[in-house]
């Protein structure tokens, strides 16, 4: 198969569905144990900490995965990865259904971090190779969007499903969709038309040497861990803040709270007219400042203003997250799926984290420490987008070009 040029021109609407699909099956399962977070404590007497690394479990192996897959699919190709990592994920989703005990639980758990990359990683290569210009920041918008709309219904469709049915027959509900979504891609997605196979291993870990003493990327890969730090540490523990005294919300009302993620789907498309026009820097900056002001919201009583909090400090989380991986997407010509890998293992990293230190700032000073953890991040976040990229303003333009 001989190599084309990358395509300039707008993307059918067909495309744009299906890697708006793929970032919705990829995140489907990821985050979806957060609804019922309260029933499982219940259910196998966990604790806190417990809890959350339950949660963390996928996110280690996702960041644990991504560089390695982001290798060998730079060696091997995309649409076979992702519509194999599609196929593998439901396998563990529907084992969950029968886990005995909460260690074979986290088990199952970490064996489904372990497909996800093979789909996020490799999507965003794809992207990056078949597209140019505007073409990329477009589908990588709807890629975003996509990912936060399938964050949004694993959690509301496993919340409503756990009331109706249980939660574990609800796991296998979720395993057939993920199959459903593999059959799609399968049909939908074009295969690679500039992809050129890079099989030498050699040749692979100098290009990760490269990455690795590359400031930006560097850079990127940090902001990126701070972002999924404050995006799991929130999402995850306010579902018990909630479930306790005043709230006292139940899986489904709990499962509502993240209808809040579909503000995401809106904003995170208008991002490309923010990089047109302020650069990633700065929209990065401004988007940090946003999410830090709603994870302060939260802290006030009435159930408004905590929902208003989630919703401002999730847009915010969503334009930093949309701006980071097109600044990535487009800068890096070499190694794409291992730039993008080196992403993918700090950001998940950072949730990880998220998962565990945020359970031990809940375990000691409820709802209240964790925020001000939260804050301690984000600040963290926006001295990294103002030192670390604010030089780089005229190659964050043009990563929307």
């Amino acid at each position: 198969m001989s190599l084309q040029s990358p395509q300039a021109s707008s993307p059918s609407l067909v495309l744009k569905l299906t890697i708006g699909l793929i970032g919705v099956f990829a995140f489907l399962q990821v985050y979806s144990i957060q609804a019922i977070l309260p029933v499982l404590m219940t259910d196998f007497a966990a604790t806190e900490v417990q809890a959350g690394m339950i949660v963390g479990a996928t996110i280690l192996a996702i960041a644990i995965m991504s560089p390695f897959l982001g290798m060998l699919s730079d060696a091997i190709g995309r649409k076979v990865f992702i519509v194999g990592a599609l196929l593998f994920l439901a396998i563990p989703t529907a084992l969950i259904a029968q886990s005995p005990t909460l260690g074979w639980l986290g088990l199952w758990r970490f064996m489904q971090g372990l497909s996800v990359p093979g789909i996020t990683v490799v999507a965003i290569a794809y992207i990056g190779e078949e597209f140019e210009g505007k073409a990329v920041t477009e589908l990588m918008s709807f890629y975003v969007s996509g990912a936060v709309l399938g964050g949004f219904m694993g959690r509301f469709i496993l919340g409503h499903l756990e009331e109706f049915i249980g939660w574990r027959h609800a796991y296998y509900v979720m395993a057939g969709m993920t199959l459903i979504g593999a059959v799609w891609v399968t049909r939908a997605l074009p295969q690679s038309r500039c992809f050129r196979a890079n099989p030498n291993f050699r040749s692979a870990i100098k290009t990760l040497g490269e990455h690795l003493t590359d400031r930006y990327v560097v850079t990127a890969c940090l902001l990126g861990a701070c972002v999924l730090f404050s995006l799991v540490g929130c999402f995850t523990f306010i579902n018990l803040h909630l479930a306790n005294t005043p709230y006292e919300l139940s899986t489904g009302q709990l499962a509502n709270i993240f209808a809040v993620y579909l503000i995401g789907v809106v904003i995170t498309p208008l991002t490309t007219s923010l990089l047109n026009r302020f650069g990633s820097a700065r929209t990065i900056q401004v988007a940090v400042v946003v999410s830090m002001l709603g994870v302060l919201l939260t802290l006030m009583t009435p159930l408004w203003g905590v929902v208003l909090g989630l919703a401002v400090m999730s847009t915010g989380v969503f334009v930093t997250q949309a701006a980071t991986i097109s600044y990535i997407a487009v800068n890096v010509k070499k190694g794409r799926s291992l730039a993008s890998g080196l992403y993918y293992m700090g950001y998940y990293a950072g949730g990880t984290l998220g998962a565990w230190l945020c359970g031990i700032a809940y375990t000691h000073g409820q709802w209240s420490l964790t925020v001000w953890l939260l804050l301690f991040v984000q600040v963290l976040a926006l001295l990294m987008a103002s030192f670390g990229m604010i030089k780089s303003k005229r190659t964050a333009k043009l990563a929307t070009h």
